[in-house]
């Protein structure tokens, strides 16, 4: 069964990076985009990781073109974003899919491994995909669910 460190994605402004870098930390994985109504989760999810990651929490943004069209710009347009309005500080990934036949693999196993997840589709941006330390999904939530509602799902695995 795979886990999260077998799988490689670009960084956004970068070359590719092993997802083992992240070996034995807490993952939340999550599709962005800049200009969707879920845009600032950016903050609740900014605010998890510089709470959460100094004990081992790291989010994983992964920007997605697929809902409305809604991060339609440049990679450095998202970094630019990104840095600008959110701060963000997690590392952020290359623009890839998350649903169809052109589905990235990270996202094909999270669907189908997430307990609960039953491969059905993402349903929009910010949909977030909980990892553990052993690299094995544990929780999927909606595009809606708040950032910091996740906060005691990750203290438990903490």
């Amino acid at each position: 069964m795979p886990v999260l460190s077998d799988f490689t994605a670009p960084r956004l402004l970068g070359g590719p990076e092993p997802l083992s870098d992240f070996a034995g930390n807490v993952a939340l994985v999550v599709n962005v985009a800049s200009h969707c109504g879920n845009t600032p989760q950016y903050e609740g999810l900014e605010a998890l990781y510089k709470k959460y990651g100094p004990r081992g929490l790291v989010v994983l943004g992964f920007p997605c073109n697929q809902f409305g069209e809604q991060e339609a710009g440049s990679e450095a347009e998202i970094a630019s974003f990104c840095t600008l309005n959110y701060a963000v500080d997690f590392p952020m990934f290359g623009k890839l899919e998350v649903n169809g036949p052109a589905a990235d693999p990270l996202y094909k196993w999270l669907k189908r491994d997430t307990p609960g997840s039953d491969n059905r589709d993402v349903e929009w941006n910010f949909a977030k995909f909980l990892v553990g330390r052993d690299g094995k999904p544990v929780k999927r939530f909606g595009d809606k669910f708040d950032p910091a509602a996740i906060a005691p799902d990750i203290e438990k695995l903490l």
